[in-house]
């Protein structure tokens, strides 16, 4: 059983830097008045709120945990939103979450300081006629029990938690989940559990696969924003899991990770998903996802910014509200006359496009379009080269890569699922990792990139040199160890390569093999004199996700050889659109 393959670390108590003003166990109801600011920074509410605080809620195998509930003044019942995360709930006022919206370039302004991170703020939602639940999960703060990481777990838990919400006397019953990241990721989880009283899902941008998403992504062990993720959360009594030391144990696919992907074919309710092309951690997940969910009610809105920003904008929370309104207090607003699919088409130069409205992703009318790698003339080209011309690079020295180009001589827009399929060998070695990156070069020939958030500072620009993806877009990447070049045939498609990660198969010497490899989703135009660099490389050209965290070095050595041509004629799939 994976329950067994778990490794546990003790746990630590809330640091400083992690409480808010909220942080005490305080049992108790009291109601906070229009006007209330917790603190100068935020946001005073607009309405009075009840708040019932540190409300303890037994789960079904007998372990309390605390909720914070907010809700309206008065008898009417009302449907409550749920913002699952080991986030602790009294975290909003705290200087990590503070400087985190500082790092974005986000106001404090625009929040109550009441809500859980990443999570709906009580101030707006209370007012319009909602509730907010923000637990403390299990293992977290106060509550009991030891905590786990994106697990089926979460979903049996907040099962149990919607549950008791739906039978208070305050609740209609009915209950919807909404946030981004962690709070996204619980969502599959918890919908893929069936509880009877969720009415409606809100995923914001979240993984959908632990081992593929976050800890061994392409097969590599980089573990750097897990170990933030372990080390900066999950704060309690108890214990934690021990994540890092599960992928030193089980670096394969185990039944362990296999229970750390929800059952999509279960997730059944009505789910409004919000992705956008630019976030190395969750893009992926969240477009699998709404891919594989059995909901025959789902919408998928990709946007062209950072989940924080795009959050809590105005415009985007009046959307989420009709969303709500119809599921949660059966509105008649014309919800359902939304776009399937609304997405976003990148410039990098200031014209970005969004909203653009589809019935499916990607559009109907793109066509998946192949080109060719020419290791000769160092372009791309839709005709394959009758001729065999390898390129190579050594590992050790600059440079570390090999990249070849395309040039565009009438406007192009992709949109959808790139792939590149490769045949390489490895010379002093018996396997290769390797990274590759597809960048928009403007006329002169130098590459695109775009900050994702407000802040556009000296030290933005410092922090995203290299790394920090999720602050700057740059292009969409992919990676694979090659020795986990195993493809799951039961999920991967002509445009999405699935690997098993099940077997490793070394490389022997003057071998050379076929491999997939799985890009970002992209929606990007190219414009006339415009180019694409697609480059291939033995290092993250990236860098890490988010700022401070340890960067990840590919296990490499020896010489890397990218075939083209003749019979091993490499190339770039691009989802080109219809003009």
């Amino acid at each position: 059983m994976s329950d067994d393959q778990k490794i546990f670390t003790p746990s630590s108590p809330l640091p400083a830097g992690r409480t808010g003003i909220l942080t005490p166990f305080e049992p108790g109801t009291r109601t906070l008045e229009a006007g209330f600011q917790i603190a100068p920074p935020f946001l005073p509410l607009p309405v009075d709120i009840v708040f019932e605080k540190d409300v303890a809620i037994e789960l079904r195998d007998g372990v309390t945990v605390y909720a914070d509930v907010f809700r309206p003044v008065g008898s009417e019942k009302v449907p409550v939103i749920v913002a699952y995360s080991p986030y602790g709930k009294g975290q909003g006022t705290s200087g990590s979450v503070m400087g985190v919206f500082g790092l974005v370039g986000l106001s404090n302004s625009v929040v109550s300081g009441l809500e859980k991170f990443e999570a709906p703020d009580p101030a707006y939602w209370v007012g319009h006629g909602y509730a907010i639940c923000n637990p403390d999960i299990r293992g977290v703060v106060d509550s009991d029990g030891d905590s786990v990481l994106w697990d089926r777990q979460d979903g049996r838990d907040c099962y149990d938690i919607i549950e008791w919400l739906a039978e208070q006397p305050w609740c209609d019953g009915k209950v919807g989940m909404s946030g981004t990241s962690y709070l996204a990721v619980s969502q599959w989880f918890t919908a893929a559990e069936q509880p009877p009283h969720l009415v409606a899902i809100n995923p914001w941008e979240g993984v959908s696969d632990v081992y593929r998403d976050l800890v061994l992504r392409g097969g590599m062990p980089d573990t750097g924003f897990a170990q933030q993720l372990q080390d900066g959360s999950f704060f309690g009594k108890n214990q934690k899991e021990d994540i890092l030391a599960e992928v030193e144990k089980y670096p394969l696919m185990t039944e362990l990770w296999e229970n750390k992907i929800p059952a999509f074919e279960k997730i059944t309710v009505p789910a409004y998903i919000v992705a956008s092309y630019s976030n190395t951690l969750h893009t992926a997940g969240t477009f699998r996802a709404w891919r594989r969910i059995a909901s025959d009610e789902k919408w998928l809105r990709v946007h062209n910014g950072q989940e924080w920003p795009d959050y809590y904008d105005e415009a985007n929370r009046a959307d989420l509200q009709r969303f709500f309104d119809h599921y949660l207090k059966g509105e008649d607003n014309g919800w359902q006359q939304t776009p399937r699919v609304r997405y976003a088409v990148l410039d990098l130069n200031g014209g970005d496009q969004v909203n653009i409205a589809a019935e499916e992703f990607p559009p109907a009318d793109v066509t998946s379009t192949t080109f060719y790698l020419n290791g000769r003339t160092r372009t791309l080209s839709t005709e394959a080269p009758a001729d065999e011309v390898p390129a190579a690079y050594a590992v050790a020295f600059n440079p570390n890569a090999v990249s070849f180009l395309a040039s565009f001589d009438e406007e192009t827009t992709l949109v959808g699922y790139p792939k590149a399929h490769l045949w390489v060998e490895a010379q002093g070695s018996d396997d290769m990792d390797l990274f590759v990156l597809v960048q928009k070069l403007d006329v002169n020939g130098t590459p695109l990139q775009a900050f994702t958030v407000p802040n556009r500072s000296a030290m933005a620009h410092d922090l995203t040199d290299h790394g920090a993806t999720i602050l700057k877009y740059k292009g969409f990447d992919g990676r694979l160890r090659v020795s986990a070049r195993h493809l799951d045939e039961t999920l991967s498609t002509d445009d999405i390569p699935a690997h098993s990660f099940d077997r490793v198969e070394k490389l022997s010497p003057g071998e050379i093999v076929e491999i997939d490899v799985e890009l970002m989703p992209v929606g990007l135009v190219v414009r006339p004199g415009e180019q694409l660099r697609f480059i291939i490389s033995s290092s993250n050209l990236l860098g890490t996700l988010m700022p401070a965290i340890r960067e990840y070095v590919g296990a490499n050595v020896g010489q890397h050889i990218i075939h083209t041509g003749g019979e091993h004629a490499s190339y770039l799939q691009l989802p080109v659109q219809a003009k």
